[in-house]
Parts: structure tokens; C-alpha cells; sequence
């Protein structure tokens, strides 16, 4: 067995046993994100896999920061992650991971696909859980209008920012493997343009329950994978 496959697979065991013993995920959702995660390596190699390690690690520091100030403002669940919700973050990136696996000559458009989808994932993670903290003015994503913090739909321009920032440090990781081209801006603007589709989505339909949750955030990632497709064609 090669070397460094065995070691990120002891790795990827690793991450997800201390992930449910430290409360992150759930003891599915821990299997769920180690499959995922071997997905990536086996389809894309480290690339792919360190995108989705830095989603999980930037998502879960933003979640567990002043996690009691944003209890105030949101009715969120809890910050340990199930299967579902692994699924709705990371399920696209995984598939597309796979993909690349059985087919290897589309490996670069794969991890493209990739890097869209899990920017699209940090950003609506990090504006949310942080837009929460540090927006000072809320507006309905739909109406425009001022609305309650913490609803379903509810933007800040903190929050969006904070969201750039997110798909921005994607598109880093994707051109330090994979070089600096214009595959950096159709990254940023994918994980953008996923994050608003999410706040659309929260404004239109999660709010009047038509759309959970994990089906939004699931859209939203399936959204800027096919954007990531459309403008790297």
C-alpha cells in the first residue's frame, strides 16, 4: 500500500473518532465525513481533501465561536453536525470526488466543481455563524428590507463580507495545488453567488418550511458546483 495513503487514511480514522468524541459530529455524521473525505483523496488526491478539512475546520471554529451570545439571536441547532447535515455540506464535494475517481480524465474540472461547492459551503457557514456576531444592520434577502437577525434569509454586509472571505481562502488553497489562474475568481464568485442562492432560498422557502435546512444548504453547494462546471468549460 502506497505510504501516504495509508497515513491519510489513518488520518482521516483519526479525525473522525475525535470528531465524535469531541461532540463535533455525531457518530454518523463522523462516518459520513471520513468517507467523504476519502472520496476527495481517492479522486482528487490532498487537494481536494485539504479543501474539505479546511471547510470542516473554519466551520467548526466559526460555529463554536461566542457560541452563547449567538444562542440569543438564533434558533440553530446544535453545533454537533449529523449525517444529514454532512451530507447537505459535503455531499456534492464527495460525489464529485467519486466521480473523478471512476472518471480521471475530468480530475481537474472535478476538483474545480470541488472547490466551488465547498466554497459555497465555508462562505454561507462563516456569514451566518458570523454575520450573526458582527453584522449591525439586517435586511431580507428578498425584500430588502430591515429584518430580524438570525431568520432564516436575513443578510448583513458584515456577514456577506465575512462570506467572500471564506470563498476567497478556497480559492487560495485550490491555486497554491493547482496554480494561479482565472480559476481563482470563478471560484470566489461561485462560493458567493451559492451563499446568496442559500439566503434566497432561506427568504423564500425555509422560512414558510417548504425547504429544511440541509436541502438549502445542499442546493446551495449543487448551485456553484454547476457554476464552477458552466465557466470552467
Amino acid at each position: 500500500m502506497d505510504v501516504e495513503a495509508f497515513v491519510v487514511g489513518i488520518l482521516l480514522a483519526l479525525g473522525g473518532f475525535l470528531s465524535h468524541r469531541l461532540r463535533k459530529l455525531t457518530l454518523w455524521g463522523s462516518i459520513g465525513g471520513v468517507l467523504i473525505g476519502g472520496f476527495l483523496y481517492l479522486g482528487t488526491g490532498l487537494p481536494g481533501l485539504l479543501l474539505l478539512a479546511f471547510f470542516f475546520i473554519a466551520g467548526t471554529a466559526a460555529t463554536a465561536w461566542k457560541k452563547r451570545t449567538k444562542q440569543i439571536h438564533t434558533t440553530k441547532e446544535s453545533s454537533q453536525r449529523n449525517l444529514g447535515q454532512v451530507i447537505a455540506n459535503g455531499g456534492v464535494a464527495g460525489f464529485l470526488g467519486l466521480a473523478s475517481l471512476l472518471y480521471p480524465e475530468y480530475k481537474s474540472i472535478c476538483l474545480l466543481m470541488i472547490a466551488g461547492a465547498l466554497s459555497s459551503a465555508t462562505a454561507d457557514t462563516l456569514s451566518s455563524e458570523l454575520g450573526t456576531l458582527y453584522g449591525r444592520r439586517f435586511y431580507n434577502m428578498l425584500s430588502l428590507e430591515r429584518d430580524q437577525r438570525g431568520l432564516d434569509g436575513v443578510v448583513s454586509i458584515e456577514g456577506f463580507m465575512i462570506g467572500v472571505f471564506g470563498s476567497f481562502a478556497i480559492a487560495c488553497l485550490h491555486g497554491a495545488f493547482m496554480g494561479w489562474n482565472v480559476a481563482f475568481l470563478i471560484i470566489i464568485i461561485c462560493g458567493t453567488a451559492g451563499n446568496l442562492f442559500d439566503s434566497v432560498l432561506g427568504a423564500a422557502l425555509e422560512r414558510r418550511g417548504v425547504l429544511k435546512n440541509n436541502a438549502v444548504n445542499f442546493l446551495n453547494t449543487l448551485l456553484a458546483a454547476l457554476l464552477a462546471l458552466l465557466f470552467g468549460l
